[in-house]
């Protein structure tokens, strides 16, 4: 007899699970005190068992707490129902690798996302403050850098697809002083990740460029491409992308302000040593490195505030599971069970699950980690803080009172951080490459 598992589209054939069969093999350490309420706790204790079990190639005891996780699980019902859904698919993904042999797995790469119109893009990133929170801050410290500058250049490095851009545009066009000249350029190269659109980087551009000419800023956009290397993974194009940062490669002039803005950004980059790169260095030192040796004005550094990056398998379900909970948790305040957007925002959070637990090494790409860890990874490449005004502060509030009473915010050093319920969710920092005089 087999029983079939099935978790948001993909589904796996089972042998029977019979509990209990064995001491050895039996669930019942994973379910004592759970029995008749399975909690996000309880939830957490199957899913660790079900991965130790993985690890031991135990497919049996695999196979029986999937069982469960199945019989938890619901595409459409609470949050942790909804959560623990995204986490049996990825331990589904998983076991398909770990035990070829012993499990047939079916189900579509979630890879394969829908295309987004840019209006799309624009509710979606107003769904939660996820990213609006990152682009408040971001702007805000850049509008104050360049105060004074007729000329400002920015390096973008983001996977919103250039969103937060109109509301800086808007801003400088509003200056005492009047706009600055405003250059942007962007990657060719982008992680295959949510969200998606359906233009291209140079239509994005245009669009841009149109806004920038209604509110009399004169702008420039420009994309580095490599054609040559349009169809190689991203961490292979990046790499080559590394040569183009340089001076000359990249037009700076003596006269403007140069800014950097990393959204999202430097969880792509690979921390293992790869490749090309010269001296040992990994992706994203390297990417450090060369971004200080161009000495902007300012490097703003926006990302998720959890540290998902460990070896341990069992570490970084711990670590996910109470970290991810925050979009699901959020969504559920304000939009119905079977709502379209929620579910795709759900899928998408679901894509950077099956990532961070079903793959290791190089098919890893989600390596996140806390904001403490990356301010000391930036002031070790030799980066200084910055800190964020008062009027930042007042820009965040106003933001966050647009959205649901649970996000609030909170100041760590000269970090700025999101929160959900008083849990971390998003860190927003600024550098200089030369310490501020007191």
């Amino acid at each position: 007899m087999k029983t079939e598992v099935r978790g948001n589209g993909a589904s796996i054939s089972l042998q029977n699970p019979s509990f209990f069969n064995t001491p050895q093999n039996s669930i019942a350490g994973a379910l004592k005190g759970c029995l008749g309420s399975l909690d996000g706790a309880c939830i957490e204790k199957l899913l660790l068992h079900c991965a130790s079990a993985l690890e031991n190639h135990d497919v049996t005891l695999a196979q029986q707490v999937m069982w469960v996780l199945n019989n938890v699980a619901s595409s459409v019902g609470d949050t942790n129902q909804r959560l623990t859904s995204w986490f049996l698919r990825a331990l589904i993904s998983r076991a398909s690798r770990v035990c070829p042999t012993a499990m047939n797995f079916n189900g579509g790469s979630m890879s394969q996302r829908r295309l987004m119109t840019v209006t799309e893009l624009a509710g979606y990133v107003d769904l939660i403050p996820w990213h609006r929170f990152g682009f408040c801050v971001s702007n805000s410290a850049i509008f104050k850098a360049v105060e004074g500058c007729t000329k400002v250049h920015i390096l973008d490095f983001s996977i919103t697809h250039c969103m937060q851009w109109p509301t800086l545009i808007d801003a400088l066009a509003k200056r005492p002083e009047g706009p600055p000249s405003l250059r942007i350029t962007v990657p060719s190269c982008r992680p295959q990740v949510p969200p998606l659109l359906n233009v291209t980087k140079e239509e994005v551009g245009h669009r841009l460029a149109k806004f920038a000419k209604f509110r009399d800023v004169p702008f420039e956009f420009h994309v580095k491409d490599d054609p040559y290397l349009s169809n190689e993974p991203f961490d292979v194009q990046f790499e080559s992308l590394l040569t183009q940062l340089t001076r000359s490669e990249l037009d700076l002039r003596e006269d403007e302000a140069l800014v950097i803005n990393c959204q999202n950004w430097l969880r792509y980059l690979s921390d293992e040593t790869k490749g090309n790169i010269a001296h040992g260095f990994s992706l994203r030192g390297a990417f450090l490195d060369i971004i200080k040796g161009l000495n902007p004005r300012v490097t703003v550094v926006v990302d998720e505030d959890s540290d998902l990056s460990a070896p341990s398998l069992s570490s970084r379900i711990t670590t996910c599971f109470n970290y991810l909970w925050i979009p699901f948790d959020a969504l559920e305040t304000f939009l119905p069970k079977d709502s379209s957007q929620r579910l795709e925002y759900e899928s998408d959070v679901g894509h950077k699950i099956e990532n961070i637990i079903g793959f290791e090494g190089f098919q890893r790409i989600e390596r996140l980690e806390s904001g403490a860890k990356l301010s000391q990874r930036m002031q070790n490449a030799g980066f200084f803080r910055l800190p964020f005004c008062e009027d930042t502060i007042s820009e965040v509030k106003s933001l966050l009172d647009e959205h649901a009473s649970g996000w609030g915010m909170k100041r760590e050093e000269d970090t700025v951080v999101l929160t959900w319920k008083g849990h971390n969710s998003v860190f927003a920092t600024a550098w200089a490459t030369t310490e501020l005089e007191d």
